[in-house]
């Protein structure tokens, strides 16, 4: 990949937001769950899809801070709008980790 410079990192809004809900994505292609992210009063509720099934629970989702991206696109999968991307470190065999603060910080800080 190719050198980018900080005026294009400046465009991506990474920002903290706490998983209100997750539920299993029941028409998605891959195992998948649907997730409703509180970025605080600013960007508010998101959703998303996150293929992150290998190693959480929809139960133990729900009040966990993650970092996602903001500012991309809505896109449709199936019949779900996913409007943010959460982050996550893919290990092998498409086991994701998800970026987290290591202590909680209020929704909707932005990543720096």
């Amino acid at each position: 990949m190719g050198t980018i410079t900080w005026h294009d990192f400046e465009k991506v809004q990474m920002h903290v937001g706490t998983i209100l809900s997750a539920t299993v994505f029941e028409k998605a292609r891959n195992p998948a769950y649907q997730l409703e992210i509180d970025f605080g009063p600013e960007i508010g509720i998101r959703k998303s899809s996150a293929q992150i099934t290998q190693l959480y629970t929809t139960a133990e989702l729900p009040g966990k801070q993650v970092v996602a991206v903001v500012n991309f696109p809505v896109k449709q999968i199936a019949n779900f709008f996913s409007e943010c991307l959460v982050l996550g470190v893919v290990g092998d065999g498409k086991d994701i980790v998800l970026l987290q603060p290591d202590r909680p910080v209020k929704n909707g800080h932005r990543i720096a």
